[in-house]
């Protein structure tokens, strides 16, 4: 099998939900970021472009690391080792202020994420233990601006916001969120009070709200392609990288 995935290319698309040609621009930030590296001297069993294929399948099916080691043809704890090196290196830049800022605009949602680690997620509604992470996109390309570190699901939006240190990111540039995020600067829709309905003006422009913030809705939900975010076993800083390698590899895909 390990061979397949060497040789064929439907393989690789298949598993990373990339095209080559994008899979590798993702190698060409790996190894440029010192990705190519030995271990304390000790040579790695498989090439780069292995690794990092094997690093992106994992955040793609979510597969176990028994499961993934019989696969490249390394043992579990190799299959670890790598994810644990390389797994940083696939982290998302968040995209620079455009000079063109007033005129842009971005959107920002939370979702939660499922977790394992206790430390990182807390008992929720709607997961049993999950992570609050704040997503911005661009509205026009649907790219992925930036993307917060994991708070507990428990974490209201707009308080998530305030902590994420996004903000000061975002500044010149126009900000539209729901209404969870009132008071936080961002647009938000109008809201009803008791015995004041709402303007017709203002249905009509929620109803716009609406219809562009479902933007960043759809891209989360394409992030959540990658199963990792559906589930993340990953300890400490594990969902956190996660999350950043799927930004890029999801605007990877967009772009290209």
């Amino acid at each position: 099998m390990a061979g397949v995935l060497r040789a064929d290319r439907v393989w690789v698309e298949t598993f990373t939900g990339l095209r080559v040609a994008q899979f590798a621009g993702l190698l060409k930030v790996v190894r440029e970021r010192g990705g190519d590296g030995t271990l304390r001297g000790r040579p790695w069993s498989l090439p780069l472009a292995e690794r990092v294929l094997l690093v992106a399948v994992y955040y793609r099916t979510n597969l176990t690391m028994r499961q993934l080691g019989p696969l490249f043809g390394v043992s579990s704890s190799t299959v670890c080792r790598v994810i644990q090196r390389l797994g940083p290196l696939l982290a998302l830049e968040p995209m620079t202020r455009p000079a063109d800022g007033p005129d842009r605009l971005w959107i920002v949602d939370g979702t939660l994420v499922p977790v394992r680690d206790r430390s990182v997620g807390a008992s929720s509604r709607s997961y049993r233990f999950s992570a609050n992470v704040q997503v911005v996109v661009d509205a026009d390309t649907r790219l992925v601006v930036a993307a917060s570190r994991p708070l507990p699901g428990t974490t209201a939006d707009a308080h998530a916001w305030r902590r994420s240190g996004l903000a000061p990111h975002c500044e010149g540039v126009t900000v539209l969120g729901d209404g969870a995020y009132l008071n936080t600067g961002l647009i938000v829709p109008h809201r009803k009070r008791p015995g004041r309905p709402l303007l017709k003006g203002e249905e009509e422009d929620n109803a716009e709200h609406r219809k562009v913030r479902a933007r960043v809705e759809h891209v989360i939900g394409r992030m959540k392609n990658y199963k990792i975010l559906r589930d993340c076993r990953q300890r400490g800083n594990g969902l956190h990288h996660a999350v950043q390698a799927v930004a890029r590899m999801h605007n990877l895909a967009l772009a290209a």
